[in-house]
């Protein structure tokens, strides 16, 4: 779809012809007929197609399909953005808040809500850091860098350097006292440097235990946070890979900071299953933190997010056409904008209608097909495959993985292997002892599609 441009269209045949005699009377010589010129001259009725259709410029496209971009409208998250602001507003008073955890399925849009918690807390002038979890990584060097970070944008404001040096020497010292990677020497640990020019501290945060150093070093954040007046927001994204021990760890620090009223609060967002991880580490954790759970949208939040930003494209949808929307992207985010965007690109003037939406959605599926679903699909193993087809087969809401073994025709322990390493890949999760589910919605549709 192109913008509207003024310009009057060619006649038929005439397109070179009329292009020279409008250079005529601006008094343009005319151009010699070269191999150049021959190129233009054949180029330029697609041009003039393109141009002077009456409609919308791809290049303006609004929509977003994209790993945690944001889309132009946020919809349907407003009371999740309503919490998150009562959580700022009252550790900023002094009031003992939770932290706060979001879980849901693959594009139901987790990291853009996390990117938007961040973004408040930013206005609000607080410090802020953000990491991705990942499987069998410790979390000590990620959150030593968030925090350094958070305490970077907090410093200009503070009083006494001498109090942020404190800090970062400490900061340093937590960061240095973990394990080396395997495979590394023992010699390397020092050596690492988290840009911090401040010699490291000792006896603080360092013992090399991750529950007593991150519970030091978030009391000590939190009490540079005070000296300023606001608060530190550490934001954890793929927070069910944090491995177990760390898990722990971290529930305990937040469990410290709830206790003395610090403004420091984590933000999580996680799939499905994280309130299990985190409740499995420290049974308190459903008391620590307050949790959102977001799925996909409803249809007014859906036809929202679809016509504020084609209205302010001069662009509308007719009811028949958001209809075949809801229905093809079933409310999820993340399927909105991917189906938008293709619908944009070939309808060839507005309003956009359902004949638009169906000449669109074979492209749409395809590139769902090989960068949302395919691109999950190709990193699991054969046997990993072979079990999520007898998933698929069985439908799309939580199976038992005694089904599953039957579908097979296996012993359920002898697909142990398989569903580890698909639960680790964030390929599938356990909704409950007993039950398997797809992380990524319409995920079983997809592979009851393909080929046997």
């Amino acid at each position: 779809m192109v913008a509207a441009v003024s310009t009057g269209r060619p006649v038929a045949g005439g397109g070179h012809d009329d292009l020279e005699k409008r250079g005529a009377r601006c008094g343009a010589a005319r151009p010699v007929a070269t191999r150049r010129t021959s190129f233009y001259a054949n180029l330029r009725p697609q041009l003039y197609r393109l141009i002077e259709s009456e409609t919308v410029d791809p290049v303006r496209n609004p929509y977003a399909p994209g790993a945690g971009q944001r889309p132009p409208e946020l919809a349907g998250r407003d009371r999740e953005l309503q919490q998150f602001e009562v959580v700022l507003e009252r550790v900023a008073r002094g009031r003992p808040e939770r932290s706060m955890i979001i879980t849901g399925l693959r594009g139901v849009g987790k990291t853009v809500l996390l990117n938007a918690f961040r973004s408040m807390a930013i206005q609000r002038l607080w410090g802020t850091g953000k990491i991705e979890a990942r499987p069998d990584q410790s979390i000590r060097r990620p959150v030593a860098s968030a925090l350094h970070m958070a305490i970077r944008e907090l410093a200009p404001r503070h009083r006494a350097p001498d109090r942020i040096e404190e800090f970062l020497g400490v900061l340093k010292a937590f960061a240095q006292a973990g394990e080396e990677p395997a495979g590394k020497s023992k010699a390397r640990v020092h050596r690492w440097q988290p840009g911090i020019d401040v010699p490291a501290a000792r006896g603080r945060a360092d013992s090399g235990d991750l529950e007593i150093d991150l519970t030091e070093l978030f009391v000590d954040a939190a009490s540079v946070a005070t000296d300023v007046g606001v608060g530190i927001s550490l934001f954890v994204d793929e927070m069910q890979d944090i491995p177990a021990d760390d898990v722990s760890a971290l529930c305990a620090a937040c469990h410290e900071l709830s206790q003395n009223g610090g403004p420091l609060i984590v933000v999580g967002a996680g799939l499905p299953h994280l309130p299990a991880v985190l409740s499995a580490s420290k049974s308190y954790s459903e008391r620590l933190f307050r949790y959102a759970r977001i799925d996909r949208l409803d249809r007014e939040s859906a036809d929202f997010a679809l016509l504020a930003p084609a209205q302010r494209e001069d662009v509308t949808f007719t009811e028949e056409a958001l209809d075949a929307l809801y229905g093809a992207a079933d409310g999820y985010p993340y399927f909105v904008q991917a189906y938008a965007k293709v619908v944009w690109d070939v309808a060839p003037d507005t309003p956009i209608t359902a004949d638009d939406i169906r000449v669109a959605a074979p492209e749409a599926e395809s590139e769902l097909a090989v960068g949302f679903f395919g691109s999950r699909y190709d990193r699991a193993t054969p046997a990993e495959r072979d079990y999520m087809r007898a998933m698929a087969t069985l439908g799309d809401d939580p199976v038992p993985t005694s089904a599953v073994a039957d579908e097979l025709g296996r012993k359920p322990s002898s697909l142990s292997p398989a569903r580890d390493g698909l639960i680790k890949k964030g390929l599938i999760y356990s909704a409950e002892r007993g039950l398997v589910a797809f992380t990524v919605p319409h995920f079983g549709k997809f592979l009851r599609a393909q080929p046997a």
